[in-house]
């Protein structure tokens, strides 16, 4: 899999990797995390046999939902600002 690395993506490889995701829906599974950063750009909701877990978007969401949060209400954290 090292040529995810390099931006090459190759078909052999997205089939791999659908193969083993229908083998995890066959085993009961409902959905399958892409715990790494290169995988998404290979495997999507589009075309993995389960939905997918982008863990790279969700953190990213994630902190940018605390960012603005905490900018929202850094007055009442901080009475002086």
């Amino acid at each position: 899999m090292d040529e995810l690395v390099y931006g090459v993506f190759k078909p052999e490889s997205v089939a791999a990797f659908q193969r083993i995701v229908a083998r995890m829906k066959a085993g009961g599974c409902d959905a399958v995390l892409l715990g790494c950063t290169e995988i998404p750009l290979i495997l999507n909701d589009a075309n993995s046999p389960l939905p997918v877990l982008d863990s790279t978007r969700l953190l990213a969401r994630a902190a940018l939902r605390r960012a603005t949060a905490s900018e929202a209400f850094s007055h009442v954290q901080n009475p002086t600002k």
